[in-house]
């Protein structure tokens, strides 16, 4: 895997990402938010109004960003970072220089292909550390979402502890650039 200026290329194919527009997107991210699978992401009933304000409130706030994920092109995921000290996880654990909160969520498919949510979360991550300021990436899932975290270990999060957020019970954990290039052996 390698990084270039347009994205991330790998064996499933390019991934990269491009500026959410709400009002042009909110129809796909709600059919993405309001899908079962899409049950941590706490927007199941949604209505595509509620998506389009949502988004419009993000893209507005200086502190957290959204983006459109593509894959060869075509929208597949989602991804959000944050500015920890001042979103999400404010008072919740000691914020370092260089920290970015981040989500992402991967579009439901009826053909799902062997890899790609690993693809994905990878190309997220070398997005985020492609600003030299990124230092260190910070997550809290919930803790009974095994699977994200497992992916989340897989590209080099280490957790640290449980956190309780107004909305869950979090697993608070970090990724260094170090530690992603480790795990990935994806060159920055």
């Amino acid at each position: 895997m390698s990084t270039t200026g347009t994205g991330l290329r790998t064996a499933l194919g390019t991934f990269g990402v491009r500026p959410l527009d709400p009002p042009e997107d909110a129809a796909l991210l709600h059919s993405w938010v309001t899908h079962p699978k899409a049950a941590f992401w706490m927007m199941q009933d949604a209505k595509p109004e509620d998506v389009e304000r949502e988004y419009l409130r993000i893209a507005a706030d200086e502190h957290h960003h959204a983006l459109l994920g593509l894959h060869d092109g075509v929208p597949a995921f989602l991804m959000e970072t944050y500015d920890p000290v001042h979103r999400e996880l404010t008072g919740l654990y000691e914020p370092e220089p260089g920290d970015v909160g981040m989500h992402f969520l991967v579009a439901p498919t009826g053909t799902p292909v062997h890899g790609f949510t690993r693809a994905v979360i990878t190309a997220v991550l070398a997005h985020v550390f492609d600003d030299p300021a990124a230092l260190r990436v910070v997550v809290e899932p919930d803790v009974s979402n095994k699977a994200v975290q497992a992916l989340n270990e897989a590209v080099g999060f280490v957790p640290v502890r449980e956190i309780d957020k107004p909305e869950k019970k979090a697993l608070l954990s970090f990724c260094t650039r170090e530690q992603f290039t480790a795990a990935t052996g994806v060159d920055l």
